[in-house]
């Protein structure tokens, strides 16, 4: 399966609104981030992002989005849902399965009112249906498990992808995707496994209430085993270079072997056995 990034930033986006740091003003197109999501090319056609930001219309077109299976949420912030209505023309055919835990599937409800209710014609809504997600799902060839954490005192969804077969013997290969996590739950380590990939949300280096910092996402890549970690959700204070940096201090300072880390990027693309 090949994972593609769409967007890789936090809740402003970079370049922010206002803002003239060096980060915001950088020329570097991999300081240019996104609102965060992921975006699933199964090997079998497959086709399931997951998390619909505001910039969910440009990401679909850049990364040649025609056509979904479903999505699946982490958490109803307005960062990862409010590009929801733009599913409007993948939806046209068919309904289109949209999986969250119980808070995001009400909260989500509540907030596009619009789509589940008798309205005048034209001007069009999507067509969705919401599904509470309390096991792994099967979508095709691919499984989707998903993984209760922490956004502070929220509970949200982290989501594990396994290609055919489903996970591994002991858990190995595939991908985890945990943004927006502040705390991983002991019983969610089984489900996480030690994956391949793991995509986790770094907001910066300080310490933040809500968010894993940079030291705590890499090490939770390191506790769970990951082969290669990739930070995303990641705010202006550092550049691209600089944050690659930071992971190479931090593999030098622990003689880390067998693993890789890094910042994603907009639009980086992943093979995924």
């Amino acid at each position: 399966m090949k994972l593609i990034v769409p967007g890789t930033g936090t809740s402003h986006g970079i370049p922010v609104v206002g803002c003239g740091c060096p980060v915001c003003r950088s020329g570097d197109p991999k300081d240019r981030r996104t609102r965060t999501s992921l975006y699933i090319k199964g090997d079998d056609g497959e086709r399931v992002v997951i998390d619909t930001g505001p910039e969910f219309r440009l990401q679909a077109l850049r990364a040649g989005i025609t056509r979904l299976d479903a999505v699946l949420l982490t958490h109803a912030h307005a960062d990862h849902v409010h590009g929801l209505d733009d599913v409007r023309p993948l939806s046209v055919k068919r309904p289109l399965p949209v999986y969250g835990n119980r808070n995001t599937i009400e909260e989500v409800r509540e907030r596009f009112a619009y789509v589940f209710r008798e309205t005048q014609q034209g001007g069009g809504k999507p067509r969705i249906i919401l599904v509470e997600a309390v096991r792994p799902l099967a979508i095709g060839s691919l499984l989707f498990t998903p993984i209760p954490v922490k956004h502070g005192e929220m509970d949200i969804l982290g989501w594990r992808i396994d290609g055919k077969g489903g996970m591994e013997e002991a858990g190995k290969g595939g991908a985890v995707y945990l943004t927006d996590t502040s705390a991983i739950p002991a019983k969610s380590r089984p489900l996480i496994g030690s994956p391949q990939v793991l995509i986790i949300g770094g907001l910066r280096a300080r310490p933040h209430a809500t968010h894993f910092s940079f030291e705590e996402a890499l090490n939770a890549g390191v506790e769970l085993g990951a082969r290669r970690v990739f930070l995303t959700h990641i705010c202006h204070d550092y550049t691209h270079r600089e944050i690659n940096r930071y992971c190479r201090d931090f593999i030098a300072a622990r003689s880390l072997e067998d693993i890789s880390m890094e910042a994603a990027w907009d639009g980086m693309e992943l093979d995924v056995q």
